[in-house]
Order: C-alpha cells, then structure tokens, then sequence
C-alpha cells in the first residue's frame, strides 16, 4: 500500500477513525494469517479465500476483480490487526503512566515526611539552645542579685545601672526591666500573630474593604502549590478531562458552543477548518456539524430546539381520584333568522337579541344558567349568518352538546346543514330543538324528514338524536329541552380537575377603550385565579381581573366557567389556547417564540421559492385588479369573518385585497396606512376618534361604519364590481354585397354595393368578407346614397361605400356590417 493510501482521513480524531475499519487502509505491515502480539494471539482468515470473505460478511461488488478484492481483504485484515496492536499499546502506556504516577506520588510523599522531620528537628534544637542560655543567664545573675540584696543602697529608687557594668542595681529598677522585656516579648509575640493571621479574612476587613482586598481560597491555594510541586518535579501530568452534556440548538455561534464545552475558542475553529469549514468564532453553524464537533472533543450532545420553550407547560394526565363533575357546555347552533338567541333568551330571562343590530347574532357569547333543580349549565351562543362559519366550528370545538335549532316554519336550511357537519366533525352529541312551533304555519315532521336527508335520525323516528319542540315567545316546552340536555350530560359523565394549573379556549376577544385587551375565555380544565400568570397564543399576560357573564367580578373560574379574562398585552386570536405558567419570563418567552414561528410561516407562505414562481405571481398580479381596504372590527372574531368574506369576493379579473384588520376604534395610522395605499377603511361596530376623522378629512381618506355584516359584504362587492372591465357585445345590423368596383380621384376605390339584409351605417363597423373568409375588418371611410352622403341605408336600397385605409375590394365580396356596444358587469 501507498503512503497516500494510509494517510487519516481529514477531520476525523483518532476514535473515529478506529471505530471505522472500513474507511482506512493499513500499510501492509504483516501479512500472516496469524497474528500475535504481546498479549493476544488474533485469527485472521488468509486473503482472497472464501473464507476471508465469508467472514468479514462482504460479496464481491460487480466489476471488482480477484486482485482488487484480495487487495481489499489484505487492507482490512492488516486495518484490524493495527486496531488491535494500538489497542494493547493504549493499553501499556496507561498502566505505565499509573505507575510512574504512583512512583512519583510515593517519592513526593517520602520527601514530605523527610522535611517535615527536618523541621522537627530543627525545632528542638532551636528549643534546647534557648533554655540552655537561659539557665546560663540565671547563674550568671545569681551572685549580684544576693550581693545587692545584702548592701544598703542610699541612692534613688528608680535609679538603675546598665547591665554588665558591675554596679549594683535596686529591686525596683530590676523589675522595671523585667517588665520592659515584657513588653517587648508581646509586641513581638503580637508582630507574630499578625503574620500568621495575615492569609486570614475577618468580618471587619470584609465590610471596610481591609488591606491587600480579598484574597484566594484555600483550595485555589492547595491547587496551585499542587501545580508548583509538580513543575518542579519535572512532571507533565494531564488534567482529567471533564466529560459535559453540551445543549446544541439548531443554530448556535462557535464561541457560544466553544462556552458551553469549556474549551477554548481556538481549539473549536481549528476542529472546523480540518473538517473543511472556514468560519470565524461569530459565525453560526448548523446543528448536525455543532454536534459532530461536540463528539470529536469527547462530550454528550443534548439536541435541543425553539419549540422546547413550550415543554414548560404541563401535558399531565389528571388521575381518577383528583377528577370532579363539572357542568356541560353546550353550544347553541343553527341557521339565521331560526331564533337561537330569542331561545337562549328565555332559558336565561334576558333580552340579548335586542342589543344585536339588524336583529341577528354576530358575536359569539357564553353564558352560564342554573336551572331550577339547581345545575350548572354553560350555554355558547354562536352566529347563523353564512360568514361566520368559523365562528360555529369554534363554537362546536369547544363544547360537549350541540342544540341545533330549526325553525318549524323554514325547516332545513344552509347554515343548519353546516352545523351539522361541525357538530359529527366535533364527534359531540347532538339535541334537535324544533323551533316557532306556536306559529300556524309550523311543519315539525318536515323538519324530521328533512334531518333524515343529513343522517340525522331523531328518536320520533326510531333514531338517537333527541328532539324537542320548543317556542322561544311562549316558553314551550323548555323545561323538556333542559331535562334533555340534563339527560344527555349525565350519560358523558363529565369531568375535570380543579386543582391543577388552568386551560382554556378563547372564545373571544376585542379592545376595550377602557380595559385594554379583553378575551372571553372558557375554562375546560383546572381553576384560574387572579394574579395567575398565562400566555394565550401569541399573547401573554397576568389575570388582572376575571368577570362573569353577569358582569360581576369574581376572584376564580373553574372548569366550564365562561369569563372574561382582562391584563393581556395584546388582543390574541379567537381560538387560542389559554395555558398558566409558573414565572412571567416563561410566558415571555413562549408568546415571543410563538410570534417569531407565525412571522416566518406568514414570510413563507407568501414568498415565491423559484424564479418561475415569482414571474407567474408578477404576471398574475398586473392581470387582476385589486380593491384594497382596511377593516377594524369590535372583537377579534367578527374581523375573522370579514377577512374571509373578503376574499371569496372577486374573480380572476377583479380580488378584494385586506391591507390591514385589527381590533378597537380607527386611529390616525390607520388613516395614514388607508392614504397611502388609496384604500377605504370599514369599521365594523367600531367608530373612528377625534384625531382620526381629522386627519380623515384632511387626506380625503372615505371612512365607512356598518353594524351588519352583510351590509358590508353587499357595499364592497358592489365597489369591486366597478373594477370589472366592461363586456364588449357585437350586434350585426346588416349585409349589403359588391356589384361592382370603381376607381374615384382622391379618394380610392369605392364599392358599389346592395344592402341585402338590415341596415347600413355610417358609425359602425364593417368587415369584409371574400369566400366567407374576413380579410379586413374596419370603419367606413364614406357611405353614399346617388351623390348625397347619408347616415343610414336600408336593405334593398344600393349606396357606395369606401373602407378607411384599405382599396383591395372586389366585385361579389360581402360586406358585414355591426355596432358594439359595452355591458356593465356585476360579481355574482
């Protein structure tokens, strides 16, 4: 084999490339069958045998030849036996390092011991030398002491003598030496206490800042004189690498990734140039090459993404034990006009439906009703108009029984047909409330036979579906449809947890001038409390107060409990998800997440992926017209409902395009996003300020109100409709044919010609036809009757005629003659 053939491959560590026979080749350094090593004997079948091949589980490829694949078996057996050599050489050197390790712990420990006793000894010594001088200074004093003791001394008691000048000294000033040494002694005892308590912090050096500041611990002191002694042993001992579980996103920067492995910076780049990447410490780099980077330097990767932000909130299953009843939800669906809210009104006493403009229901509510026998009922009452189709399958999403009102006297309609299908796509139970059953043109079988074409089978006709005859204006037959519905809820046996941190639907949601964002929330699990922490969609927020649909604050909301939900940030969508975090930075965290996730969905999908793309949607664009406009709406699902109403308005020639919708009243950026882009603005339920009708009035921006949506959808298909083009219709008038062709001075050739059918004109058009074939189509140039020009020539009457710009007319050619006239055209 080649040098080149045994070279490593490129960024591969010596681990990896062990762990990858097959991706190396061996220099061919033995080629026994039987290879023995220092410790091991190994089996290798021969080369090129079918044993060989047989063992190492490999089919000759076809195109490989008998010599290319002895080669190969040759490299693979000479790549095992080196694995096995390196291993066993590891191997020695690691019981070799352990011992010289061991030798030269034992010798660093012997050479402790060896000073430690020197220092003892010394000690002694230094001790035994002190109390011999001391006993010879005693003797030495003795004899003057006696001899002073003996004499009278007439001189001054303080006076004293110097040592050794063999005068004699009084008592008193013997102990005035023996106190100023001392003295002397504790100061010098005191200097040393100093030093020895200098490597100490007090609590009075800690408060004033002391001299020298801080000072190192005792284990970064113990570490570092380790490191001394073994530089001045001579030792080169490797530090024990620390194994880590590093956190790679799907996207990191290679300082970050050098941080979380603790390695240096320069190591980690120098990994990615010999793996072929040239980038510098600021770069990112993706998750696959962090994570083969972390495994080459020998730690654990923990892959990890921007989605796990939302693992904080709790997914647990509820046990048996914790489970309480709770009250149904039930959904009141069903065609326009068929009186839902008129019936919702008289189970709750209330008078809704004459709040609601035009007489019809467009808001979804919730309301709670306890019944006579004393349970909890909690009532969704959601739109029949065509436009709010989201609304109902929101409404029936939510819920655990559907009441499918159908008025007596209209039987089956669109939107009833519609609920039904929400209500089997929801998999709930379903209770038929035949309605205006007091009206004498009431049909109640029609409208059983009726449901039978839906698959809806109701018990008068051996079927499951209850059904009860109800009128909302008399009170019929309510107390029937609670005990159903009563029925029905006993059978699911409902229940949920109180106890647990709380979930719920956004039912709805609007910009209260005065409250700020307000979303009416259904609580299906757990409690919500005020002070709760919680993030709903895209939004997040603290429970600042919670009110019942009464209007009334309470301090909680159990499960099936309506309210409305006030201190988000922001106005989240109709059918977000309401979930209780611990801490407001994980709600911050989990809102900023999600709005980032629906920002590149939103750039994704209206972004073109290839140049075919794009140029199709340019070229599509400057085809159709568009009529931009701008919606605001009282809550958040009446702007829904527009918006797609709105865009199933229009044909290939003519789309209605939303610039902007939002929630609260017309502002200033409004008006100023409505001149800009010469745009209508249509509030819905909702009224422009002061500062906005100004500026109105000022840029000339048109600012429309409705209160019933199909009012709105009525005004703007009728304004996109005058974006249509006008239809061009072609109505023939006559034939006239060519006898004959003359030659005129000035002005060309001129037919002579016999109007056979209708009647020629002077405005209209002509064309002319040779063989049933058009060969020129234009406008006539003149039209005589004898010498006179005339408007009009009647058949059977003959005239000379001349085409504009065109002489190439001869003798029996027909001339066809029509008007345009231009159709105005409306969108279905």
């Amino acid at each position: 084999m080649s040098d080149q053939d045994g070279k490593k491959p490129l960024g591969l560590s010596g681990g990896a490339r062990s762990g990858r026979v097959n991706q190396s080749f061996s220099r061919g350094r033995t080629k026994s069958v039987v290879v023995e090593t220092k410790r091991k004997r190994v089996m290798v079948p021969k080369a090129g045998t079918a044993a060989a091949a047989q063992a190492e589980g490999n089919t000759r490829p076809t195109g490989v030849s008998d010599s290319e694949m002895e080669r190969r078996l040759k490299a693979l057996q000479a790549a095992k036996v080196r694995e096995v050599e390196d291993a066993e050489r590891r191997e020695l050197e690691e019981k070799s390092r352990e011992e010289e390790r061991a030798r030269k712990r034992a010798e660093i420990d012997a050479r402790e011991r060896e000073e430690k006793e020197r220092e003892e000894a010394l000690k002694a010594k230094a001790e035994e030398d002190n109390r011999r001088k001391e006993e010879e200074a005693a003797r030495r004093n003795a004899p003057a002491a006696s001899e002073a003791a003996a004499a009278v001394a007439p001189s001054e008691p303080t006076a004293a003598a110097p040592r050794g000048a063999g005068k004699p000294s009084s008592a008193p000033a013997r102990r005035d030496n023996d106190r100023d040494d001392k003295r002397d002694r504790n100061a010098k005892g005191d200097r040393g206490n100093d030093g020895r308590r200098a490597g100490k912090l007090t609590v009075n050096q800690a408060l004033t800042g002391g001299e020298g500041g801080r000072h190192r611990s005792m284990a970064a002191m113990k570490r570092k004189q380790e490191r001394q002694r073994q530089k001045a042993m001579g030792a080169n001992v490797e530090r024990e690498k620390v194994m880590r579980d590093v956190q790679v996103p799907e996207t990191i920067i290679v300082s970050e990734l050098a941080n979380r492995m603790s390695e240096r910076v320069a190591d980690v780049v120098k990994a990615l140039m010999q793996n072929g990447l040239m980038v510098t410490q600021n770069q990112p780099i993706d998750a696959d090459t962090a994570e083969l980077i972390v495994e080459e330097f020998g730690h654990k990767v923990v892959r990890v993404s921007d989605a796990d932000v939302e693992d904080v909130i709790d997914q647990v299953e509820d046990k048996a034990e914790d489970l309480e009843p709770r009250a149904p939800v039930i959904t009141i669906m069903g065609h326009v006009d068929h009186g839902k809210t008129s019936l919702l009104d008289a189970i709750r006493n209330a008078k809704v439906v004459s709040g609601e403009a035009g007489g019809i229901t467009q808001h979804i509510g919730a309301y709670q009703v306890k019944t006579e026998s004393g349970q909890l009922l909690s009532f969704l009452d959601t739109p029949g108009h065509a436009a709010f189709t989201s609304m109902r399958a929101r409404g029936a999403q939510v819920t655990d029984i559907v009441v499918l009102v159908v008025a007596a006297d209209d039987a089956v309609m669109p939107q009833t047909i519609e609920a039904i299908n929400h209500a089997k796509a929801a998999e709930v139970p379903m209770i038929v409330a035949i309605n205006k059953i007091d009206k004498p043109e009431a049909d109640a079988n029609k409208v059983r036979t009726d449901l039978l074409q839906h698959e809806v089978i109701v018990e008068q006709m051996s079927g499951e579906v209850q059904d009860v005859e109800v009128s909302a204006i008399s009170g019929q037959g309510l107390d029937e449809l609670l005990e159903a519905i009563a029925l029905q809820s006993e059978l699911l046996e409902l229940k949920a947890n109180p106890a647990r941190a709380a979930s719920g639907a956004v039912i709805e949601a609007q910009l209260d001038v005065g409250r700020g964002p307000v979303a009416t929330v259904l609580v299906q699990n757990g409690t919500l409390k005020q002070g709760d922490i919680f993030v709903v969609g895209e939004q997040w927020g603290k429970v600042r107060a919670l009110i019942n649909d009464n209007g009334d604050r309470v301090s909680e909301a159990g499960p099936s409990v309506p309210v409305e939900v006030l201190g988000l940030n922001g106005t989240p969508e109709a059918g977000d998800v309401l979930n209780v975090v611990d801490t407001e930075a994980q709600a911050r965290e989990i809102a900023e997440y999600r709005e980032n996730a629906a920002k590149e969905k939103r750039a994704a999908a209206g972004a073109a992926t290839t140049l075919d793309q794009l140029l199709a949607k340019a070229k599509e664009d400057e085809n159709v017209a568009e009529l931009p406009i701008l919606v605001k709406a009282d809550v958040q699902g009446s702007a829904e409902a527009i918006i797609q109403a709105m865009e199933k308005i229009g044909n290939d020639e003519v789309r209605v395009r939303v610039l902007h919708s939002g929630v609260g009243a017309i502002t200033e950026s409004d008006v100023g996003l409505a001149e800009a882009s010469g745009a209508p603005v249509i509030g819905f339920n909702v009224r422009a300020n002061a500062p906005a009708r100004n500026s109105a009035n000022q840029k000339g921006v048109e600012i429309r109100y409705y209160s019933v949506i199909y009012d709105l959808v009525d005004d703007v298909k009728s304004a996109a409709s005058g974006l249509l083009s006008a239809e061009v219709r072609e109505n023939f008038i006559g034939y006239a044919q060519i006898k004959e062709v003359f030659r005129v001075t000035g002005v060309g050739n001129v037919a002579g010609c016999l109007v056979t059918e209708g009647v020629a004109r002077r405005s209209a058009g002509v064309r002319l036809l040779r063989d049933n074939v058009v060969i020129h189509e234009g406008t006539l140039k003149t039209l005589k009757r004898f010498k006179d020009e005339v408007k009009e020539v009647t058949s059977g009457q003959e005239c000379g005629m001349a085409f504009e710009n065109y002489d190439d007319i001869r003798a029996d050619d027909v001339i066809e003659i029509f008007e345009r006239e231009e159709v105005e055209r409306s969108l279905a």
